[in-house]
């Protein structure tokens, strides 16, 4: 049995239809990427993976499981733009992200300790712990993002959801993240959706590269269909180099 089971998946708001006849099965600690023309349903896709949204038809499953009608502890998630609690510093982000695995939400005595511990371990992976005590408010962007990350990652997820989580970086930062993501993947096993336009990104960290897209277009009414998985590429030991795929497939130039 597949981990993460997504069967026959739709989704429409309104009389827009945005998925249709999504199929796809990932393994335990697999890193997928997702890529896709802007508008093709991507960050759709990873919403209904977090269970913020719920599919119009069809079942998504973890573990054979029902499908989840809310986010829980299990789903971490890094927006496109900064999720981080702007009222804590830089450090009470991390440590909040760790009590909120306990059920009564605070951690005191020896667990606060640890939790300042490893939130200091963390902080110094990221290269934020010059700036520990400070509020994200007087953080670049950048900066902002890498703490977005870190929060997410102190959690230990399951399955980590990333949607353009790179894009506001600077070029050596975004190197830096894409190693300390693939170490942390690798201690900790967790299944990881990325969504990226960046196909040298989708290639060089994902094990395998979804391409989302409209197989049927309606030029009178570009609503009428949905758009679906219509390549599943692996990208596994230096798999398919992403050049050859682009001159196989030069439509995804434009993803």
């Amino acid at each position: 049995m597949s981990f993460v089971g997504v069967t026959n998946v739709w989704q429409r708001y309104g009389d827009r239809s945005i998925l249709e006849r999504v199929n796809v099965s990932v393994d335990e600690g697999e890193f997928v990427s997702i890529v896709g023309a802007s508008g093709c349903g991507k960050s759709t896709f990873l919403r209904m993976l977090l269970a913020e949204e719920s599919p119009y038809k069809g079942d998504i499953s973890i573990e054979g499981g029902d499908t989840a009608v809310e986010p829980n502890r299990e789903r971490g998630v890094v927006f496109q733009k900064y999720s981080v609690f702007p009222h804590l510093s830089v450090r009470e982000n991390l440590i909040a992200a760790e009590a909120f695995q306990n059920p009564l939400g605070t951690l005191r005595g020896s667990a606060r300790k640890n939790a300042e511990t490893r939130a200091d371990a963390m902080l110094e992976r990221i290269g934020l712990n010059h700036v520990l005590h400070q509020f994200p408010a007087s953080l670049s962007g950048g900066m902002q993002q890498r703490l977005a990350i870190g929060q997410a990652m102190t959690a230990k997820p399951r399955i980590l959801l990333l949607d353009e989580p790179f894009g506001a970086l600077d070029p050596g930062t975004r190197l830096q993240m894409h190693d300390f993501l693939l170490e942390l993947r690798e201690e900790t096993n967790m299944t990881v959706f990325m969504v990226t336009h960046d196909l040298d990104e989708a290639f060089k960290l994902g094990d395998r590269v979804l391409v989302f897209d409209k197989p049927r277009w309606d030029p009178q009414d570009p609503g009428l269909f949905g758009a679906t998985i219509t390549y599943d590429f692996d990208a596994r030991d230096k798999g398919i180099p992403y050049q050859d795929i682009l001159a196989a497939y030069p439509s995804l130039a434009s993803a």
